[in-house]
Parts: structure tokens; sequence; C-alpha cells
């Protein structure tokens, strides 16, 4: 009976999430983009190496980035300006040979939505105007800095809002220049808005389908990184973002995971993510995803509270955030603790567990602390 009673919460509960009774709005159902980059049938024809090129569907970054370490900078050039959209979009890829070519795709696509990407000093990353468009851009030296982040964004973010002014520090851009900043430049911090994103909070918020789209894309691009030669990187996962890291985890290659404003991370703890990278959440006392039920049922919902303590994350200070978009403010304790973990000065206590069994009936009662933060380096810029 108490179990029959249990579901039933879970299903009114759940029935809130989309009916928007929870403070959650109605959205637009998407489509979220797929498969290889743009232009990969035409890649693949090429034959003007005189060898096979390799297959943007099928081949691992790694084998990206052995490939192109072979061919000559002649032969770079020539791919470059025959493929932009598959050179500046193929994990593996040298990121100098990615920026080149994505500032010749943004000019070539003609669209005055991304006319301010092709600006000089912009490091575009990745460039796919397909749908609503995605983009990836860094921020410092990614080939020599020692740290690396990268921002995965929430709902109502694509290849013309992630940069937006308008509530800065809810775009992944203005979460990575502040980040960044907070650093004292000492990071490179990648905002990446590389998934098909939900649109306002309804039924795709409150489902894992664009999110289990965008995890294969996120750990392709996380492996992408470290086959390029790239430091394995922080992921700073906001909103629905933290839904596509939790899916991700278990194939991302990233040191740690930190997620706020999360409405779950369709897992139970920390356990059921599968992951080897150390786990932070955090969230304010005004966010209103407080509101939303921490529930998974019949596919609504994204699961328990990563900040509880139950699941067992690591726990960021976050009382100076206000809001659902105030975590990377300048001045806040969670920005100190952000900067903290992405330059690797962030210490705590190894979580414990009691009773556990792998890998889906986990009974996680962690010890909890909040993080330590070692005195920030006073080494270079890099």
């Amino acid at each position: 009976m108490r179990r029959f009673k249990r579901t039933l919460v879970a299903v009114a509960l759940a029935t809130a999430v989309v009916g928007g009774t929870a403070g959650w709005a109605s959205g637009n159902a998407q489509r979220p983009v797929t498969g290889p980059p743009p232009g990969s049938t035409a890649w693949r024809a090429d034959g003007s190496l005189g060898r096979p090129l390799p297959d943007p569907a099928t081949a691992s970054p790694a084998r990206v980035a052995r490939f192109f370490a072979g061919l000559t900078p002649r032969e770079r050039q020539r791919l470059l300006h025959r493929h932009p959209l598959v050179v500046g979009n193929l994990d593996g890829v040298p990121v100098a040979l990615r920026y080149e070519a994505n500032s010749l795709a943004v000019r070539a696509e003609g669209d005055a939505r991304y006319e301010r990407l092709a600006a000089p000093g912009r490091q575009i990353l990745a460039f796919d105007p397909r749908g609503r468009g995605q983009v990836a851009e860094v921020y410092g030296d990614l080939a020599g800095a020692r740290h690396v982040s990268v921002v995965i964004p929430g709902s109502d973010i694509d290849a013309g809002t992630f940069d937006r002014t308008k509530d800065r520090y809810g775009t992944p851009a203005g979460m990575a220049a502040s980040l960044r900043a907070a650093t004292g430049g000492r990071t490179a911090v990648i905002a990446w808005a590389g998934y098909t994103t939900p649109v306002g909070v309804g039924l795709d918020a409150a489902t894992g389908d664009l999110a289990e789209a965008g995890a294969g894309r996120l750990a392709r691009f996380t492996q992408g990184l470290v086959a390029a030669g790239i430091a394995k990187p922080v992921l700073f996962c906001h909103s629905y973002g933290s839904v596509v890291c939790g899916l991700a985890a278990h194939e991302v290659s990233a040191s740690d995971i930190v997620v706020f404003g999360s409405p779950g991370m369709r897992a139970r703890s920390v356990v059921d993510l599968h992951t080897r990278a150390r786990v932070w959440a955090a969230k304010n006392a005004s966010d209103w995803i407080s509101r939303v039920p921490n529930v998974e049922f019949a596919g609504l919902g994204h699961g328990a509270d990563p900040a509880g303590a139950a699941f067992g994350a690591r726990r960021v200070p976050a009382a100076e955030a206000r809001g659902h978009t105030g975590y990377f403010t300048p001045g806040t304790d969670s920005l100190r603790a952000f900067a903290a973990i992405a330059e690797g000065r962030a210490t705590q206590v190894r979580t414990t567990w009691r009773q556990t069994t792998w890998p889906r009936t986990a009974q996680a009662r962690a010890t909890q602390t909040t993080a330590t933060l070692a005195p920030a380096s006073s080494g270079g810029t890099r």
C-alpha cells in the first residue's frame, strides 16, 4: 500500500511538471540535430588526397587526430577550404584548424544571425547551422592551457542566443567569460551550445529525449579535446544541461562534473552515474528549480536532486547566488568555488558510502561537506 501511494504521488508530481503547476511553462517541441557534420557526404566522396578520409559518422576522435597528424600543412589547408563545415566540427581535428575552418563556414553561411561569430579574434571551435544553430566558442588559449572548462547550458540556448547580453550570466558565453575572469585568466573556458536545447520549460524540458541526443554529442566533443592534446576538462552543467551531463557521465572525458540549478541527472546517486569524474552540485535557496519535483516516472522528470545529501555529490556553496541564473555572478561564493574547481584547487573529504551495490540499486548515504579552497596559484596566465 505504501509503495502504491508513493507511485500515485510520483504520477501527480510528474503531471504537475508538465502541466506547469510547478512553475514550468509551455514550450515548443524540438527535433534534435544528430549525426555527422553537414557536408559529410561530399567529404566521404573526396579522393583528392589519394586515400580515404576518416568517416565522420564512424571514425573515433582519436582516429581523426591521427589522420590529421599525418597530413602536410598543404593537405590540411586543402581539406579546410574544400570542407570547412566538416573540418570545423570534426572532433579530433587540431584546434587552430577548427578555428580557421569555422571562420570560413560562418562567412559562407551568409546569415545575419551569425555575422558576429566571424568577428576578428573570436575562436569558434564548432559551428553547425542546422536547426536553430549550434556553436562552441573558446575563451583563452585552449591549446596551451593547463586547465580547461566547458560550460553546458540549459533551455533556450542556440547559436543565436548563446552570447546574448540580456541575462548575461544565464548564457554559456557569459558564464564562460565570468569563470575565466574569476581564475585570473589562468584557464581556458569553452561555451558549448552544441546540442538542441528545449524551448521554454514544457514537455521537452520534462523528458530526456533532447538530453539523450545531446549526451552523445557532449561525450564525443570531450573525447575530441583529449585526442587533440587538450587537458581533460571540468564540465559546468546548468539546469537542463545537467541532465545532458548525467546521461553522458559514463562516456565523457572529464576530471570533474559540476551541476548547478539542476532538475536532476537521471540518476539516483553518484554511483548511478558510472563515472570516475568528481561530481559537484550547487543550488541556492532562491532558485525556482527547487520547486520542481525531483521525480522520474514514465519518462517524466529527471530524478533525485544532485544537491541533496543522499545523492552523494560534493556540495558547492551558493548562499550568495540569486535565482536560477545567478551562480556565475561576480563576487558570489558559488563563482569563487567554481574557479577553484576549474583550477584544481578545490579539495574535500572523499565521499564515503554505506551499503552500495553496482550498478542500479545503490543505497547511498554520503558524508557531505562543502568545498575547501586552496590558495590561487601565482603562476602564469596559461
